[in-house]
């Protein structure tokens, strides 16, 4: 019988990596699911639920005590991990450039260790992204979170006192959260339009309503790796990319920033002079705060009021707010990855080492650091 621990997070994450739906789901797969003790409640899922579905509540020392699997939202405790069944299986979103210390830490408490942000993106892996399914939630509530800042009306409005122009919202960065906060735009009545440095997005953005604004020049045309992140770009297209947006964003009544690459701090989009020349009462909603932000003036975890009345929020887990869908969206991606390990007919873990998902995500087993992005060594 295959036991899967599911615990509480800390205080600054309100997620949780079961649902009552997942839990039902695993227990027909044939484990026993432990879930701490008020684990779901800032995700609304109350502990009669998880029971009702088949999970034990219990405290967190007994959820953890020799289970095979523990599955996480943030990097687990090492602590945590030592009380688990030796070579237990662990899947959280581990933060794998963030702190090296930590991850060799993680190596030798000898689990096999699942790094989420890891996961290829495939067509067979869609199901258990979950920086997709996290970054959409924060496109949406980065947009829901600007119009509230902003203050004023999105979309035109004709009436008999006059008319109330359409708002102007500028996305930067055309992943799944820009796509997600165009379209959100674009329902609450925007203007939108978005810039990203890939040339595949120009049709995607299209395709939502939007304009698409980006010096389209024969770096612009090479700008994408094969896995579809955006590639690093030179100092002079930068400096072109720089010149048009400074033009375009001072227009701008809200503007949503989400440019990121793997393992390398945000790119700087939104300089401290692009901030001065935008009108007072605009917005921009920083994404990249978590590392750094693309924003030069963003203060990550506070939103602030410059001089010329620009506010700018660096939110450090906005998917975190609005925490009973994105815990949802979560707990089933790490359900949809850990069916993959699971014998249907025997109903016990038999993980294939060599499986491209498996390999893709495991960040150490055995005591050592394995995954190819990151070196054996401090």
């Amino acid at each position: 019988m295959v036991t899967i621990a599911v615990t509480s997070e800390s205080s600054d994450e309100p997620r949780v990596a079961a649902s009552p739906e997942t839990v039902k789901k695993f227990s027909a797969l044939g484990a026993t699911v432990r879930v701490e003790a008020g684990a779901g409640a800032r995700s609304r899922f109350a502990d009669d639920a998880y029971r009702a579905a088949g999970a034990t509540v219990v405290s967190r020392s007994e959820a953890l005590a020799g289970a095979d699997v523990l599955l996480a939202v943030r990097r687990p405790p090492v602590d945590d991990i030592k009380a688990l069944k030796p070579g237990a299986i662990v899947a959280a979103m581990i933060d794998p450039y963030g702190d090296r210390a930590a991850i060799d830490a993680l190596a030798a408490s000898g689990a096999s260790i699942f790094s989420m942000e890891f996961m290829p993106r495939t067509t067979r892996a869609q199901s258990m992204d979950v920086l997709s399914s996290q970054a959409n939630l924060a496109g949406y509530k980065a947009v829901v979170d600007g119009a509230s800042m902003f203050g004023q009306a999105l979309p035109m409005m004709m009436t008999p006192a006059g008319t109330v122009p359409a708002a102007k919202a500028f996305i930067m960065g055309v992943g799944v959260a820009g796509l997600q906060a165009i379209a959100t735009a674009r329902r609450m009545g925007a203007q939108v339009t978005a810039t990203d440095v890939r040339p595949a997005t120009k049709e995607q953005v299209q395709s939502l309503g939007a304009k698409f604004v980006a010096v389209e020049d024969e770096e612009f045309k090479q700008a994408q790796t094969a896995t579809g992140y955006a590639k690093p770009m030179s100092a002079e297209y930068q400096a072109k990319q720089a010149e048009l947006v400074a033009a375009h964003i001072k227009l701008q009544d809200i503007v949503i920033t989400t440019a990121l690459i793997p393992g390398r701090p945000a790119p700087r989009l939104v300089t401290k002079a692009m901030v001065e020349s935008m009108k007072s009462g605009a917005v921009i909603v920083d994404l990249a705060a978590e590392r750094g932000g693309n924003c030069e003036l963003t203060e990550p975890g506070k939103t602030i009021e410059t001089a010329n009345g620009v506010k700018i929020s660096g939110p450090l887990n906005l998917a975190g707010t609005i925490a009973v869908n994105a815990s949802s969206l979560y707990a089933k991606n790490l359900l949809s990855f850990l069916d993959i390990m699971f014998d249907k007919k025997e109903k016990v873990l038999a993980v294939n080492w060599d499986d491209e998902l498996i390999k893709g995500t495991l960040i150490a087993k055995d005591g050592i650091v394995v995954h190819p992005n990151l070196s054996a060594k401090s």
